[in-house]
């Protein structure tokens, strides 16, 4: 089964463009890393809750939108590997300095899926 890296992050919605493009030029560099799929997706109905919800858990200012994505890989030994390829590229690197929005804000982890009909 596969092994999936999931984030949330929130986006200056002026940056939609630029986010898009930072993503899509990052894509192949995952995918050369081992990822099978690479997705992005722009907040579109992400309401409010009433003790936490997505805008919360990444501080989203009224400016910013909130956006999801995720990352699949073969397994999580595939997913290690490249995680330790993308902190060591110069590629990545470069990337990481010129991002279009707070990467201190942005929440991620690892999951095993348990379900996918």
């Amino acid at each position: 089964m596969t092994y999936v890296e999931g984030f949330v992050a929130a986006v200056p919605a002026a940056n939609k463009e630029i986010y898009r493009k930072h993503a899509s030029e990052a894509a192949p560099l995952f995918k050369e890393f081992g990822a099978t799929r690479f997705v992005e997706c722009w907040g579109d109905d992400v309401p409010e809750g009433k003790l936490t919800d997505f805008r919360r858990a990444v501080q989203a200012q009224d400016d910013e939108v909130v956006v999801f994505s995720w990352i699949e890989y073969p397994s999580k030994e595939v997913r290690d590997a490249a995680n330790e390829k993308i902190m060591t590229d110069p590629r990545m690197k470069a990337m990481g300095e010129q991002m279009p929005f707070d990467g201190k804000r942005m929440i991620f982890g690892g999951f095993m899926p348990i379900l996918d009909v």
